[in-house]
């Protein structure tokens, strides 16, 4: 919960979800197994990306797409993740920036559920 953004319910869903995270070589892992990666359809020449794959505990997924709503509209403290978001954001659209951001936040909190620390956000220049 040190993390902006991220409430109570949303750090009980995340819990919830992933039960271990020692099972996770890799803390990136975690938003792929949460359905927080593009989607593709391959087929021959085609290949196109057709939004998120859904997979995993779909409320885990949408409590961390409303945490990353409320880090990139309501919270005002400046730091990396919140500015990257917010470029992200003018770039690719509102809805691909949330899911991006979401992505990271899981990464995060994985990271941070493994190491036994906290949240501490470096100010951005």
């Amino acid at each position: 919960m040190s993390v902006p953004g991220v409430g109570p319910i949303t750090a009980l869903a995340f819990i919830a979800a992933i039960e271990n995270v020692e099972r996770f070589r890799r803390t990136r892992d975690i938003g792929a197994y949460l359905g927080l990666t593009e989607k593709r359809y391959q087929s021959a020449e085609t290949d196109v990306g057709v939004g998120i794959s859904k997979q995993g505990d779909a409320m885990a997924r949408h409590y961390l797409y409303e945490a990353a709503n409320v880090l990139l509209t309501t919270v005002k403290k400046r730091f990396g993740l919140r500015d990257w978001g917010l470029k992200l954001m003018r770039k690719v659209g509102p809805k691909r920036a949330r899911v991006a951001v979401a992505r990271k936040l899981a990464v995060l909190m994985g990271r941070m559920w493994k190491d036994g620390t906290h949240f501490e956000a470096p100010v951005a220049s």
